[in-house]
């Protein structure tokens, strides 16, 4: 976890992880959150979709954001204030994908950051763009 203080952070500071989501991740964020669409969790209905197989729930994926936000840019002194994003392309079971993020603005009188980020597959194909606002605690 790093533990940048506001001052230590600059416009242009990037951050990346990679992270692959399993079945079991996905079973288990089902039943925490009760989103059993078969899309998600029937393995015969979801190769009937355009999808061709199943779909890792775009809120699970989505959360990869707070893992940036909370464990590297800024990490530890952050407060995850909003976040939009766009599902622009699925996530399959077992698939890498890169979590990026750049600091593109800094309001000092307030120790705000703003943090475009995205999620990215192998060919860097952008998945799920965002853009983040984080409190910077100290």
């Amino acid at each position: 976890m790093k533990n940048y203080e506001f001052t230590e952070l600059t416009i242009g500071q990037e951050a990346d992880f990679k992270h692959t989501f399993t079945a079991e991740d996905m079973a288990q964020f089902s039943k925490l959150t009760g989103d059993f669409n078969p899309l998600h969790a029937d393995e015969e209905y979801a190769k009937s979709t355009e999808f061709g197989g199943l779909v890792v729930h775009g809120m699970l994926v989505g959360s990869l954001f707070s893992t940036l936000v909370g464990m590297y840019l800024p990490g530890k002194y952050c407060l995850f204030l909003s976040l939009e994003m766009q599902f622009h392309n699925p996530v399959k079971p077992n698939q890498e994908v890169k979590v990026h993020g750049e600091i593109v603005n800094k309001i000092n009188s307030l120790k705000i950051l703003e943090i475009k980020a995205k999620i990215i597959d192998k060919d860097n194909k952008i998945l799920i763009p965002a853009l983040i606002k984080v409190k910077v605690l100290k």
